[in-house]
């Protein structure tokens, strides 16, 4: 193994520029290393004052008081760079996951907290799933959601927690309506909503399938001006009636919320399938730019966590 001063010099290097840079655009919550050394295969984000540890599977086999003995030395650099003690340190190992559903319990309950980004709050949980409540990643297109909102109908779908419609309500989105299968992210999404005093009136959660809520709501003549859709790229929930695959779905998609896009709206769409290439036809009938640069954020530079399009009628 890669003597651990490395991985700890990569860490203090990143947090000296990442530290300031946070504080600059009033964030609690960013990422301070991703596999930036491959022999320490891990993601390192700052919530407040906590550390979300995350090994990835790299399918190396070592004996369990040599990795004990690892993965204890990476504790302890990461506590000695940040500063917080190992009580803050959540630790969790995400494995190659196939053919599960997209949001995974650990079997832990955690501690509900709440961070601030761009002036909003948003309630994270760094035990309970294998994600935290928050995508760290999405926060540029979050932000550029918020400064289109103003007068706006907005519509979220696959919205998880909620926290692009966090930023269209209080950007001055007129109307949103936040749509997920999960009561518990939806559950979520509410108190995030309570969390930024959201006029819940005015901006709806609704349960529904994606695929059917976007056929009820063309029957019914919806329209909105600002849409974002970043599904999942594989989900075989039980809830859903079909399995979803992004590679193999986008078209539907996509055709299904321009159908809800009134002229002059914006779609963003986004995914973070590896590999994922959006169909070719789709620019030939929309005005599609592709704005994945712009869209990852200073703390991801230089990684391939997404890709994100912005989508609009063609005049």
């Amino acid at each position: 193994m890669t003597d651990i001063s490395a991985f700890a010099n990569r860490l203090g290097k990143n947090a000296k520029h990442l530290m300031k840079w946070a504080r600059r655009h009033n964030l609690e919550a960013w990422r301070l290393y991703d596999k930036d050394i491959p022999q320490f295969p891990f993601a390192v984000d700052v919530y407040g004052a906590h550390i979300h540890l995350q090994e990835y599977d790299t399918g190396w086999l070592m004996q369990a008081e040599e990795y004990e003995a690892w993965l204890a030395e990476v504790v302890a650099a990461v506590c000695f760079v940040s500063g917080f003690d190992a009580g803050q340190v959540h630790i969790k190992r995400r494995e190659r996951q196939k053919g599960r559903e997209q949001y995974e319990k650990t079997g832990r309950q955690g501690e509900d907290f709440y961070i601030g980004e761009h002036g909003r709050r948003f309630w994270v949980n760094l035990d309970k799933y294998l994600d935290t409540g928050l995508f760290l990643d999405h926060r540029n297109t979050r932000q550029q959601v918020g400064n289109l909102a103003a007068g706006k109908r907005f519509l979220n779908l696959f919205a998880y927690t909620g926290s692009f419609t966090v930023y269209a309500a209080t950007g001055g989105a007129v109307y949103s309506e936040t749509v997920d299968l999960s009561n518990t992210y939806l559950d979520w999404a509410a108190r995030n909503f309570a969390l930024n005093h959201i006029d819940t009136h005015a901006h709806q959660i609704v349960r529904a399938d994606v695929f059917q809520y976007l056929q009820q709501a063309a029957a019914a003549g919806k329209q909105f001006d600002l849409v974002v859709m970043d599904p999942p790229s594989f989900s075989n929930s039980k809830k859903m009636l079909d399995i979803l695959d992004v590679q193999r779905d986008h078209i539907r998609l996509i055709d299904g919320a321009m159908r809800l896009l009134a002229p002059g709206g914006t779609l963003f769409f986004s995914n973070n399938r590896r590999g994922f290439v959006l169909d070719e036809t789709l620019p030939e009938r929309y005005a599609v730019r592709d704005i994945s640069r712009q869209s990852v954020p200073e703390d991801f530079r230089n990684k391939k966590i997404h890709q994100c399009w912005q989508i609009g009628h063609r005049v």
